[in-house]
């Protein structure tokens, strides 16, 4: 299965890392690039592309707007030097954000990304066409003191609410994070987390034990309240967890 992608960069050099880094994966067909983002929009509408390395600071019309320019979107990774545009692309729903400069290993791990997802579209369709609702991102990225901090849902194991704040509790660390719930809803759904507590969501495969109305995860006991339990229970039932 071949990918079909372009790059997008007003930076001649970045151009030249994505075509050396492109011709060393064998899945990626690297069609073409372009030094602005206006000339790619009839290019991508015409052709079947199927991922994009696309670049964010650029003159006459940036990454972002290009996104919001197209009614369907291949895949996206973005390549940037800036960090504070990480949150954007996760709205978006970009595959990756990949910050300059790249190294291969780096690259390596955002395309494997892609890889998976288009191996799970029907008949490895092109996203412009597809009328499927677009693959859920495999990570966010939350805000603790000065810094974005990218997670991977796989890592999460519960997340703590704690006063004003959220402690996210992933498989190697403890994140504090100030979020409202309805914000930290939206990125902790089903199939993968489920709300079982005013201060808990859970991640659904990271359940040890269930024991009446508390759940095991490591070493940690974890409520169900009344609110959450008929749901949490039905979902339990439905996945044959218990």
């Amino acid at each position: 299965m071949k990918i079909n992608c372009i790059a997008i960069d007003d930076e001649p050099l970045a151009l030249d890392i994505i075509k050396d880094y492109c011709s060393k994966v064998e899945f990626l067909n690297l069609l073409t690039t372009f030094d602005n983002a206006i000339e790619s929009i009839e290019y991508i509408r015409s052709n079947k592309v199927d991922l994009i390395f696309l670049d964010i600071q650029m003159e006459e019309l940036t990454g972002i707007q290009l996104l919001n320019a197209l009614k369907y979107r291949p895949f996206v990774i973005f390549t940037t030097a800036y960090e504070r545009y990480a949150i954007q692309g996760f709205e978006l729903d970009v595959v990756d954000y990949m910050l300059k400069p790249i190294s291969f290993e780096r690259f390596i791990k955002g395309v494997n990304k892609v890889f998976e997802r288009v191996q799970l579209d029907v008949g490895g369709a092109k996203p412009e066409t597809s009328k499927t609702k677009p693959a859920e991102a495999s990570f966010f990225f939350v805000k603790t003191e000065t810094r974005m901090e990218r997670i991977e849902n796989n890592d999460v194991l519960y997340v703590e609410g704690m006063g004003d704040y959220w402690r996210i509790v992933t498989k190697t660390r403890r994140i504090m994070t100030l979020m409202n719930a309805k914000k930290l809803e939206e990125i902790l759904h089903e199939p993968q987390f489920c709300r079982v507590h005013k201060s808990f969501f859970i991640a659904l495969d990271k359940i040890e034990s269930i024991e009446r109305n508390r759940i095991k995860i490591g070493d940690q006991y974890i409520p169900v309240s009344e609110t959450y339990h008929k749901a949490f229970f039905d979902l339990v039932e439905r996945k044959k967890l218990a």
